[in-house]
């Protein structure tokens, strides 16, 4: 009988936390539902080709193309990237090939807090520090994608360093005894075998930085200038996806209100595509 007692409380709270895993699927879902019904009338309206390829936003004057907005929020990803990436790999391979452990324990937490510190901040740092140095060394007016990939390349060091930090410390010991052996120094077993064998969580924690940077909003809006215009140089002004959404959504209503939505629904594959990436590349580190 007690036997039966605990096997059926086990079973409740195996069915509460099934429950509690499944609220979050359901919450996902009806965030996605939401964003279709608002958004896919738009579209079926306008047409995708002309909604994705046009670059004529005036919502009032019944224009609705987002492709410069589309291009805009690539390129500052790809900025995100290219200044962030390298520098928080670096970090990272410092923090677990070479710093002791004194010294890691030091580092970590606090690049770690990076990640607790609010967009608006970051946004106003780079407003009263940034813009005006790429203003005044660089030239044009400050706000560039320039300065909105530099920002942004900073706010994803968080992510990367700690998946990389987390790839890197699961390559077993044996391997850099190894190469030790063999005569390697100690870069050389780093970049030749840690981070070979590393390289999926590695790029994962790239994917995964570039879907962080790709949905920020308010930093985005303060140093990015927020000109409807495809950006020709790395110093010119430009507006992205999601900056469109929090600048317009206020005062939007009928078919700029759908509009919005539907740019929502760009956004939404955007992201999902970069996470199953990620997805794929964490489960082939797993299989390996």
């Amino acid at each position: 009988m007690a036997a039966t007692a605990i096997q059926r409380k086990e079973k409740l709270i195996e069915r509460i936390f099934l429950l509690i895993a499944f609220s979050s699927i359901f919450s996902l879902f009806i965030i996605a539902l939401f964003i279709f019904a608002e958004g896919l009338p738009l579209i079926w309206k306008v047409g995708l080709k002309d909604f994705l390829l046009s670059t004529r936003w005036a919502p009032t004057k019944g224009h609705f193309g987002i492709f410069a907005m589309i291009v805009s929020s690539f390129w500052v990803t790809i900025g995100a990237l290219l200044f962030g990436g390298p520098l928080g790999l670096m970090c990272s391979f410092f923090l677990v090939e070479f710093a002791s452990d004194r010294l890691r324990a030091f580092i970590k937490p606090a690049l770690e807090l990076l990640a607790g510190i609010p967009s608006v901040v970051y946004g106003f740092l780079g407003v009263v520090y940034l813009v005006p140095l790429v203003r005044d060394y660089l030239g044009g007016p400050g706000l560039s994608l320039l300065t909105a990939s530099i920002i942004l390349g900073i706010m994803i060091l968080p992510t990367v360093i700690s998946i990389s930090v987390d790839a890197l410390v699961a390559v077993p010991d044996s391997y850099r005894e190894a190469a030790f052996s063999l005569g390697a120094t100690r870069w050389q077993t780093t970049y030749m075998v840690t981070v070979h064998a590393a390289r999926s969580g590695i790029i994962t924690s790239l994917v995964l930085g570039m879907g962080r940077a790709v949905g920020e909003t308010m930093a985005v809006i303060m140093i990015a200038g927020n000109a409807l215009k495809i950006p020709l140089s790395p110093l010119d002004p430009l507006r992205t996806l999601t900056s469109n959404i929090a600048l317009e959504m206020g005062y939007a209503s009928g078919m700029h209100r759908q509009a919005l939505f539907a740019t929502g629904i760009v956004l939404f594959f955007f992201v999902m595509a970069l996470n199953t990436i990620a997805t794929v590349y964490a489960r082939r580190k797993r299989i390996k």
